[in-house]
C-alpha cells in the first residue's frame, strides 16, 4: 500500500445483501466502510461507516467508486463492470456471495454479461439471482476475513 494511505472497503449499496456483516467484519479489523447508492435506498451511517448518496443514474453509483477508490481498496460489488474497473486500480474485489474476482476471469464474465443484456432486448428475461441464504452470508464474512487477514499479514496474493 502506498504511502500511509488508509486502506478502505468501499460497497455498491444498492443491492448488496451482505451490508451487516461486511460491518461487522470491518470493524473487528478497523477498516472503514463507505456504502455507495442511490438516493433510492436510504442508508444509515454508523461509527466506521460513512455513507454516499449519488443519482438515481444505472450507473452512477458505478463511476462514483471507480473515481474514488485507490490501490490496494476492496470492493464490494455483484457489478462486472465495476469489479473490472476496480481490478485496473489494483483493488480486491468481491461479490456479495463471496467470490473474489480475478483478472484472468473477467473477460469470460464480461461476455457473459453482454450476452445476457442482448438476450433481454430482444425480450428475454431471467429470474434473475437467487435470495442469498444464511450460509451464503457465513461464506462471504468467512471471506472477507481472510482476505484482509492476508492483507493485514502482508501476504503477497
Amino acid at each position: 500500500m502506498e504511502g500511509s494511505r488508509e486502506r478502505k472497503i468501499v460497497v455498491d449499496g444498492d443491492a448488496c445483501p451482505v451490508k451487516q456483516e461486511i460491518i461487522a467484519v470491518a470493524r473487528s479489523f478497523g477498516i472503514p466502510v463507505i456504502m455507495v447508492s442511490s438516493y433510492d435506498h436510504v442508508l444509515k451511517g454508523e461509527e466506521g461507516v460513512s455513507v454516499v448518496q449519488v443519482d438515481r443514474g444505472a450507473d452512477s453509483a458505478d463511476l462514483y467508486i471507480a473515481n474514488h477508490i485507490s490501490a490496494g481498496d476492496i470492493v464490494i460489488t455483484q457489478d462486472y463492470g465495476l469489479a473490472a474497473l476496480a481490478l485496473c486500480k489494483r483493488c480486491r474485489v468481491l461479490s456479495g456471495r463471496g467470490q473474489e474476482y480475478e483478472d484472468a476471469k473477467m473477460d469470460f464474465m464480461l461476455e457473459g454479461r453482454h450476452a445476457r443484456a442482448v438476450e433481454r432486448r430482444r425480450g428475454h428475461y431471467s429470474k434473475g439471482p437467487k435470495a442469498i441464504t444464511a450460509e451464503e452470508k457465513n461464506y462471504f464474512q468467512h471471506k472477507l476475513t481472510k482476505l484482509l487477514t492476508l492483507l493485514q499479514e502482508n501476504v503477497q496474493l
